[in-house]
């Protein structure tokens, strides 16, 4: 039978693998990248699967003065296209890891 020592040891390092394996994962996520896309294309933005910016494209058929409201909305409603995008790779990728560590679906890790 174990000893109480032996079963915190066990407990103290499959917390540092889940760490260990949160940590990549997080890591992972700022490498992916998704596009979000309004205006039909004519904006685009860039992110990573964490929801930082890497890019924004404008078509120049926007830039006049006068299509300034119109380039802010697209501008914003690409922007929340990539954010949504990035949160579902996040949660693909959270759920992937949390596999890995033979957690149950759904399980809740804190961030």
């Amino acid at each position: 039978m174990k000893s109480m020592e032996d079963m915190i040891k066990a407990a103290q390092a499959a917390a540092e693998t889940i760490q260990k394996q949160m940590n990549d994962t997080q890591a992972k996520l700022d490498g992916l990248e998704v596009e979000g896309v309004s205006g039909g294309g004519l904006v685009k933005i860039r992110c990573s699967a964490k929801g930082r910016v890497i890019g924004v494209a404008i078509d120049e058929s926007l830039l006049a003065p006068s299509e300034k409201a119109i380039v802010e909305d697209l501008i914003a409603a690409a922007y929340n296209d990539a954010r949504a995008k990035a949160d579902q790779v996040a949660g693909e990728e959270l759920a992937k890891a949390q596999q890995g560590l033979g957690l149950p679906p759904g399980f809740k890790l804190p961030f």
